[in-house]
């Protein structure tokens, strides 16, 4: 897939999330801000309420976006006859947009009335929604490869390049500014005794403030616009590489933990989803079949 057909597909996918829910909540508003007691009388009530002719679809639907969501994202991961099968990258994007256009048709089928043991299951999938918000920040600070192989350290290592010899080469510089921009590209190992969070955007400030320094000293050299630019990408790579190399280790043991909040509450929300449907059925509710 194109970078620019990748970036439609993104648009797409984002589109339709946010038609499906400015279109709910223009349709159903004024029902939703009526009370409990008084939606019976509501005009949209029958097909609203969560046993409605919409309000029971956008729970099938939900439901049913939220497994196939779930389980195909899984199935690429795991099934060697699917390794092949496009980017595991594209396929967590698809795995995003089904699990969170599942919980907003889910929510919406509960007309924002939560009790009983349903109650758990919903506050499992907004949390498993939210750590799946930071799972995917966590997920996008690993370095990975073309096919979204996770990288290893020394992998990330040798995309380094050698950029002194590279300037020297290449780019008429003054050996104050040459002598800068190397220091400004090298790696700065430090104790890491800070918050994870702290250190992150500390260093993106940094690293901010290096590039507009290393700007105004390519502006004194004269350098051509084209070679200013050659330059600049030349030491953000580089810098970037610095980044993702301080940051692999921390995010792969956060990546760890992650897990180990995110499965339970899914798990949870699962069981009790199959409950809620089989209790349904055996009720008697039937949809439009």
């Amino acid at each position: 897939m194109s970078e620019i057909l990748h970036k439609v597909y993104i648009g797409f996918l984002s589109v339709i999330v946010m038609f499906t829910l400015i279109a709910l909540t223009w349709y159903g508003l004024q029902y939703y801000k009526t009370g409990l007691e008084e939606r019976f009388y509501h005009p949209g009530h029958d097909v609203l309420k969560p046993s409605g002719v919409l309000g029971h679809g956008l729970g099938i639907l939900g439901s049913l976006s939220m497994i196939v969501g779930v389980s195909t994202y899984m199935l690429r991961k795991r099934m060697r006859s699917m390794m092949r099968m496009g980017k595991l990258s594209h396929w967590l994007e698809f795995h995003i947009f089904l699990c969170t256009l599942g919980p907003i048709m889910v929510l919406f089928h509960t007309a924002f009335k939560f009790g009983g043991i349903v109650a758990i299951s919903f506050w499992s999938m907004v949390a498993v929604f939210l750590s799946g918000v930071i799972g995917r920040f966590i997920y996008i600070q690993i370095p990975r490869s073309i096919e979204g192989r996770e990288l290893s350290l020394n992998e990330v290592k040798g995309l380094k390049g050698d950029i002194g010899n590279i300037i020297k080469k290449d780019y008429n510089l003054d050996e104050e500014s040459y002598n800068e921009i190397i220091e400004s590209t090298k790696r700065k190992f430090e104790v890491h005794n800070s918050n994870v969070i702290f250190r992150y955007f500390s260093k993106r400030n940094e690293d901010s403030k290096a590039i507009k320094s290393i700007k105004n000293l390519l502006r004194k050299n004269n350098l051509s616009r084209t070679e200013s630019k050659n330059v600049l990408t030349l030491v953000k790579n580089e810098i970037s590489l610095n980044r993702k190399i301080d940051r692999l280790v921390t995010m792969q043991n956060l990546f760890k933990y992650w897990h180990v909040a995110h499965l339970p509450f899914a798990l949870v929300m699962l069981i009790i989803m199959v409950i809620h449907v089989i209790v349904t059925i055996v009720f008697g509710y039937r949809w439009i079949l």
